[in-house]
């Protein structure tokens, strides 16, 4: 916008005052991603150069039998079913700047573009995996009657969501660690995904304030808050959500690494001349698989703002 002037005054912006722009970028803000705290990549070794799928294998359960003196015995051959691990997804991104526009740029702009293709990919990919793990959460760990020993633990369920207030957050936090006691998981590496508006709740709560966990680190860019009864804490605006009748509901997820793998056998970026046009392109694809190998390792609750 030209410098205010009076009326009948020529206006010299844009024909003799050059228009400059800044070499600062205004900052971005990405949505934090979490899947490396909460996920394992254990196959991923065994995929990396080729094949499309892993088969894993999981111990048989064996039957322990009363024994009398004298008895016959019955003999048992195990047998447990496999998993198969696919790779079977993948993202890219392909950008092109043509040569003069380069050449009479003042930024690196290519190295702006690559950078914010790898944050956009991350939410991407922990948008679409955190997606998919309520549905395979083990039956004993979500719903009104969640529990595999007690079966008294109302995590919620569509169409009566659970109500969350800072009354009765910390409640919904303990009811999921029991969910976890009693498929008998370790208490050591847990997690806990909230969406911030229950971690402001968290913080309403008597627990009042996160520093009162017992990790006064302050957050950091993967949305780490702390640690509450065994949980780490982490705070993401990728957690499922959906809409029940009028209400906004979301998935609260919580287990341990051991309940979700994730793989990526390739993740590639390449620069290379256009062919069409006067410049260069820059493109980056990753191919990877991700699945629920243990359910009893994970818990769920589907709450919506009381």
């Amino acid at each position: 916008m030209a410098y205010p002037r009076v009326p009948g005054q020529p206006n010299y912006s844009g024909v003799f005052i050059p228009e400059i722009w800044s070499t600062k970028l205004i900052d971005k803000y990405y949505d934090g991603t979490v899947l490396t705290q909460i996920s394992n990549t254990d196959y991923e070794g065994e995929i990396r150069n080729m094949g499309d799928k892993v088969i894993i294998r999981q111990r048989p359960t064996l039957e322990i039998r009363d024994y009398q003196i004298g008895q016959s015995l019955i003999h048992q051959r195990p047998t447990a079913p496999v998993l198969e691990l696919l790779i079977d997804k993948g993202f890219y991104w392909d950008t092109i700047i043509d040569d003069i526009v380069e050449k009479q740029q003042d930024i690196d702009q290519m190295n702006i573009w690559a950078e914010d293709a790898s944050e956009q990919m991350k939410i991407k990919l922990d948008t679409r995996v955190l997606g998919t793990i309520p549905p395979d959460v083990a039956a004993t760990n979500k719903g009104a009657t969640a529990g595999r020993i007690s079966g008294n633990l109302n995590l919620g369920v569509t169409g009566t969501p659970l109500a969350i207030t800072s009354a009765n957050v910390l409640n919904m936090i303990m009811y999921l660690g029991q969910a976890l006691d009693e498929e008998n998981n370790p208490e050591t590496g847990r997690f806990l995904l909230l969406p911030f508006w229950v971690t402001t709740l968290l913080k309403l709560s008597d627990l009042k304030d996160a520093s009162l966990t017992g990790d006064g680190t302050s957050p950091l860019r993967n949305g780490r808050i702390g640690i509450i009864d065994r949980f780490t804490v982490y705070n993401s605006n990728l957690l499922p959500r959906y809409t029940d009748g009028g209400d906004t509901t979301y998935s609260v997820i919580a287990g341990t690494q051991a309940g979700i793998t994730f793989a990526t056998q390739l993740t590639k970026t390449e620069d290379l001349r256009a062919e069409s046009t006067f410049g260069d392109i820059m493109r980056g694809l990753m191919v990877y698989g991700h699945k629920v190998t243990k359910p009893e390792a994970l818990a769920t609750a589907y709450v919506t703002a009381g």
